[in-house]
């Protein structure tokens, strides 16, 4: 696999308290890697260092294979903040045209760029105009501009509709798709679970879990919660036989089961034949186990 991005025991201190501290990751290829943790944690300190606005103390960093903030690496890599701002009397088409200039690209990408985050019907509006899930696809076609290697997206789906927020997380889908790699910080944890490839997530400055969200839940450990729904008629019988559920608003039990525990309570369940009319499995979401995590770390 090809890296796109490396940090190795990566370290920054601000006045004697570190903000982060040997914090490690590599993105590679077509990865979609979501940046999580609380306000503090180190996140957007990451993402200065990363693009070469500040310094850092130790470690190595390696940004397309490049030294962060050159010339080479800022050719590679793109960056969209949480709240893209461009000046209201501009049509989307000239915006574009107007950065395709900046960094030496032909003015004609403009449409397709624009195209490419489904904003061509729009081009020829004032940007004035546009909702701010609109704003956010200018942002992100501006990011587009020489096909970037890597993108670091900050909080881009803040304030976005959910209609919105699928529409660029499908736009970022076909990038990953095409080799672009992401580092993508967000708040929002349940559509970061179903969008991204692997997830980091920081505590003052420190690494606290890494990995796939299947990585996540064996180092969580944490109970699966089986929500058992009974026949009809069954109601009372299927209370009795499973004890320790819980009642439901919709009549269903919820029994939550240890870690490794499932398939021997799914057996006991699916024993009760006649008395169940489904069973819904609900593994530990990211929610759950950010949750674990930062009260683990005292957060």
């Amino acid at each position: 696999m090809t890296t796109t991005l490396k940090l190795s025991r990566l370290t920054k201190t601000y006045q004697g308290v570190k903000a982060l501290d040997a914090v490690s990751l590599e993105v590679g290829r077509g990865e979609r890697v979501a940046l999580l943790g609380h306000n503090g944690a180190g996140k957007s300190t990451m993402m200065k260092i990363l693009l070469g606005l500040i310094p850092y103390d130790s470690g190595e960093v390696q940004v397309t294979g490049a030294a962060p903030g050159s010339a080479a690496a800022r050719k590679r890599v793109a960056y969209l903040p949480e709240n893209a701002a461009f000046h209201p009397a501009l049509t989307g088409r000239e915006m574009l045209a107007f950065y395709l200039r900046l960094r030496g690209e032909p003015v004609s990408a403009a449409a397709g760029l624009l195209d490419r985050v489904g904003l061509g019907s729009a081009a020829g509006r004032r940007i004035g105009t546009y909702s701010k899930g609109m704003r956010q696809r200018v942002g992100l076609a501006q990011a587009l501009i020489g096909r970037p290697e890597l993108l670091v997206l900050d909080e881009p789906t803040s304030g976005l509709d959910p209609v919105s927020r699928r529409d660029f997380y499908t736009i970022l889908d076909g990038l990953a798709a095409d080799g672009a790699s992401i580092l993508l910080s967000s708040h929002a944890l349940t559509e970061v679970e179903a969008r991204t490839d692997r997830i980091l997530i920081l505590s003052k400055g420190v690494q606290v879990a890494a990995g796939t969200l299947a990585d996540l839940r064996a180092q969580a450990a944490l109970p699966t919660r089986l929500r058992v729904r009974p026949a009809s008629g069954a109601g009372p019988a299927l209370a009795a036989a499973l004890a320790e559920g819980v009642p439901q608003a919709d009549g269903a039990l919820l029994i939550e089961v240890p870690d490794g525990g499932k398939l021997a309570a799914l057996a006991r369940v699916t024993a009760l034949g006649g008395q169940v009319a489904d069973v819904d499995v609900e593994p530990p979401s990211l929610e759950d186990i950010y949750s674990h995590v930062s009260r683990r770390d005292g957060q």
